[in-house]
């Protein structure tokens, strides 16, 4: 029984390009794993997952993020700007002020991130932290 009409037969597909053949390498050379399997490759993520894990994990933990003997230094060195003598500081008034510096950057990056997305944008712009410190106010540069 035929059917009227157009054929119903399929396109021939096009053949895929290769790559050049590489040579076997030696057998000697090879690496295996316990089964005799080749070596597994490294995980791949694809973009932006590495960094969303990155973020859960940061959020997880309380511990500080900025590195104790840099930040040490920035302080002596702002505090040698505005004083003559060399001032000393406790361990413990340096761990205080680095966790408030710490949290007012959390809390500056997280406004700017909201301004990001206001303007139907998932990257953070130096704009964005602009618009942030100058919507907070003088008060709470």
């Amino acid at each position: 029984m035929k059917h009227g009409g157009p054929s119903r037969r399929r396109k021939p597909a096009t053949p895929k390009r290769r790559s050049p053949a590489k040579p076997p390498e030696p057998t000697s050379r090879r690496v295996s794993g316990p089964s005799g399997a080749s070596p597994q490759k490294k995980r791949r993520f694809r973009p932006g997952t590495r960094a969303l894990m990155e973020i859960r994990k940061y959020q997880k933990s309380t511990n500080l993020l900025l590195r104790k003997a840099p930040f040490s230094r920035l302080v002596r060195e702002v505090c040698q700007m505005f004083s003559r003598g060399h001032l000393m500081w406790q361990g413990y008034a340096l761990l205080a002020l680095q966790e408030a510096a710490e949290a007012f950057l959390v809390r500056l990056f997280s406004d700017a991130n909201l301004c990001a997305i206001h303007a139907k944008r998932v990257t953070l712009f130096p704009r964005d932290i602009q618009l942030a410190r100058r919507i907070r106010g003088v008060e709470n540069m």
